[in-house]
């Protein structure tokens, strides 16, 4: 059944958040901070790992850098993406849908990470190829395991947030199933536009993101990711129409 792999992936979210959450109340705020940190850590060489894949070839028995073209597009794309970003404020729009959430999911308000983990939890699992690359093959073909795979990693990375933040971190399976389950429904005319140049290309600067991410976590919020997400599109972009550039 076309759809069963985001089904899974939210399921997923959820149940692993709901662990997660039962564990918050017996952790110190100290020890919190900690895991924060460690998760910050992890995020910074998830990311780092995914970004220098894409920067880095092997040529001649070594490693060398993409070639300057590539790089160009690279600035370009987070430099204009972060430009309309910005623009449009999609951090705040992001918090405020947040703070929506916290509204009627926290009346007591007694949940004061709730719109941090929610945000933080919600980047973390949806900039990813994973999710493009294993929706496609959900809608187009029927099978699911890519997003089973991405499934096990967000159950586990979500439990911990929410042992941390709280049950914000178990609302971030609504972005995931609007996301992902736009991909699957919209995947037969998405194909063309998703080859794998194009997918290699989100994964490297999704990876770059990530690092943001794990900046924010280890140093408190230096970035703006959300703002920052545009530059995927404008990645993309860059990558189809690279052939047809004078430069």
């Amino acid at each position: 059944m076309v759809g069963m792999g985001t089904i899974a992936n939210v399921l997923a979210i959820v149940v692993g958040g709901c662990i997660g959450r039962l564990a918050k109340g017996g952790l110190k705020q100290s020890v919190q901070d900690s895991v924060i940190r460690s998760l910050g850590l992890a995020t910074l060489f998830i990311g780092a790992g995914g970004a220098l894949c894409g920067m880095l070839v092997i040529s001649d028995g070594g490693l060398s850098t993409v070639s300057t073209r590539d790089t160009l597009f690279m600035i370009l794309s987070l430099a204009l993406g972060t430009l309309v970003g910005e623009f449009c404020d999609f951090d705040g729009k992001m918090e405020r849908l947040g703070v929506w959430l916290k509204a009627r999911a926290d009346r007591k308000g007694g949940d004061n990470q709730f719109v941090q983990g929610f945000v933080t939890a919600s980047l973390v699992v949806c900039i990813c190829a994973m999710a493009i690359v294993g929706s496609i093959q959900d809608g187009l073909s029927g099978d699911p395991s890519t997003l089973y795979t991405k499934s096990i990693l967000d159950f586990l990375i979500v439990m911990i947030f929410a042992s941390t933040y709280g049950k914000g971190a178990i609302f971030s399976a609504l972005p995931v199933g609007v996301l992902q389950g736009t991909v699957t429904l919209c995947a037969g005319l998405l194909s063309p536009v998703f080859s794998q140049p194009v997918i290699d290309n989100l994964s490297f600067l999704g990876s770059m993101l990530i690092f943001c991410v794990g900046v924010n976590l280890c140093f408190g919020t230096k970035f703006k990711v959300a703002n920052m997400l545009p530059a995927l599109v404008f990645g993309a972009v860059f990558t189809v129409a690279g052939p047809l550039l004078p430069f």
